[in-house]
């Protein structure tokens, strides 16, 4: 008997799925920029060559090898497109811009990697205007320099010349008499180097500052202030500015300016003369007390007649 024998159909062969890759998240993050792949890959071309040349020179430098082979490839690296091309200055409000542009490209190579960003800060703060300074490179061709100003104080006059400082006498620029800024003057040799000392001085009676026109600088030791009124304040040597904080207190109480005085001396700490416009006249006016009970009693008057200073 016969067996009959089905052949079963072939296996069926299983399916493969496309398995979709997911795009890199750099890739997505790129895609997303508002600038071209062309504008990345130049971006990414500098950053590659800056580094590279900055590393060539460090190796250079530890290795020992002569300074001529590093300076030669941070030279390729100028001939490459790193090379100081623009000067951005940020900060300057009264200096002039092309003394700063002429101490940046003061350099032996415009080599990006050559720059002394040091030197040229240190050159930089030799200018009286500049408090401070920031250099610093922005590849590929960008060198940007940010100046802090000094604020003018004064102008000091000596010997005829007039010059502007700051609030610690550091000398900024000469003046023009024809055109002199609306500051207090400082008159006298060596006024300048003193004008700390009488910022602080003026600190402790502040509501005679609005009122100083001049300040003289006398014998190397001592102030005369000169009044907008036209008075003159002699303060002494030693204790000035208990002096003229005594003065504040009986200009406040009595109103001694403006009233038709000469000249107020207090060099002598146990009263203070007022001279009236006659030079013959006189009057000695002896503060009583100190400057808590000063409002309290009256300003004691003495006339007399002189011929002298007082």
């Amino acid at each position: 008997m016969s067996r009959t024998i089905k052949r079963g159909a072939p296996p069926r062969k299983p399916v493969r799925k496309k398995v979709q890759r997911k795009q890199p998240l750099i890739d997505r993050l790129l895609a997303r920029l508002p600038v071209s792949q062309e504008v990345l890959a130049k971006v990414a071309t500098w950053s590659i060559m800056g580094a590279v040349g900055a590393g060539v020179l460090a190796a250079a430098s530890y290795a020992g090898v002569p300074g001529m082979i590093g300076g030669a490839v941070a030279e390729q690296a100028g001939h490459a497109g790193l090379k100081v091309g623009r000067i951005e200055i940020t900060g300057l409000k009264r200096m002039d811009r092309m003394s700063v542009y002429a101490v940046a490209l003061e350099q032996e190579s415009r080599a990006m990697p050559l720059v002394d960003l040091a030197a040229v800060r240190e050159k930089l703060l030799r200018y009286g205007w500049i408090a401070d300074a920031q250099v610093s490179r922005r590849l590929p061709d960008t060198l940007l320099v940010h100046i802090v100003e000094r604020e003018p104080a004064a102008v000091w006059q000596d010997n005829g010349q007039l010059t502007l400082i700051d609030a610690e006498g550091v000398l900024l620029e000469p003046v023009d008499p024809a055109n002199r800024p609306d500051l207090p003057l400082r008159i006298g040799p060596g006024a300048d180097r003193q004008e700390r000392g009488y910022q602080a001085l003026l600190a402790a009676a502040p509501s005679l500052k609005g009122k100083v026109h001049a300040a003289t600088w006398v014998g190397d030791r001592r102030w005369d202030l000169t009044f907008k009124s036209g008075e003159v304040l002699a303060l002494p040597e030693e204790g000035a500015d208990k002096a003229i904080v005594k003065f504040a207190g009986l200009d406040a109480r009595d109103r001694l300016l403006g009233r038709g005085f000469k000249r107020f001396d207090m060099r002598d700490p146990a009263r203070m003369v007022v001279r009236k416009p006659a030079a013959s006249e006189r009057a000695i006016v002896e503060p009583t007390g100190n400057g808590a009970d000063m409002g309290a009693r009256p300003m004691m008057v003495a006339a007399q007649t002189t011929g002298g200073e007082g």
